[in-house]
């Protein structure tokens, strides 16, 4: 598996296809709320993470927002999950903030998500709440 970091639009495609997938079809977030204003490629930095046939199975999005990084929309195809990739995803975003200067990434978990960012480093840093019905808990890490 590869982590890539978006530079043209089919991987931009590619990135987003797989945000809908899991999403907005499995998750049933609607698509107005899932794709947003960021979405393009000079509002955010886009990952996508490929399997070994070289075909896209996950995805993210970082955003520098004031003194920190915003790690956005991590996502994994259902047949992928439990195998380490989202563990990869995670490793090279967490990476680059480094590599761009953050000193802290925040993001906004899924409450069946904290165990996994939790492992990675991170800490609750608020009560739940609901984003696009989900219940959610934001999270943080000092690089």
């Amino acid at each position: 598996m590869k982590v890539v970091k978006v530079t043209n639009e089919e991987q931009f495609q590619a990135a987003l296809n797989i945000r809908k997938i899991v999403f907005v079809q499995e998750q049933h977030v609607p698509i107005e709320e899932e794709i947003d204003q960021y979405d393009q490629l000079n509002q955010a930095t886009h990952f996508v993470l490929y399997n070994d046939e070289n075909e896209p199975i996950g995805a993210g999005r970082y955003r520098e927002v004031e003194d920190y990084g915003k790690i956005e929309r991590i996502c994994i195809l259902p047949n992928y999950r439990k195998n380490g990739s989202g563990k990869q995803l995670m490793d090279e975003i967490i990476r680059y903030a480094k590599e761009t200067g953050a000193k802290k990434v925040k993001l906004n978990a899924q409450t069946q998500a904290l165990p996994f960012y939790e492992k990675l480093g991170f800490t609750v840093t608020s009560d739940e709440f609901l984003d696009a019905g989900i219940p959610h808990k934001a999270m943080e890490m000092e690089l």
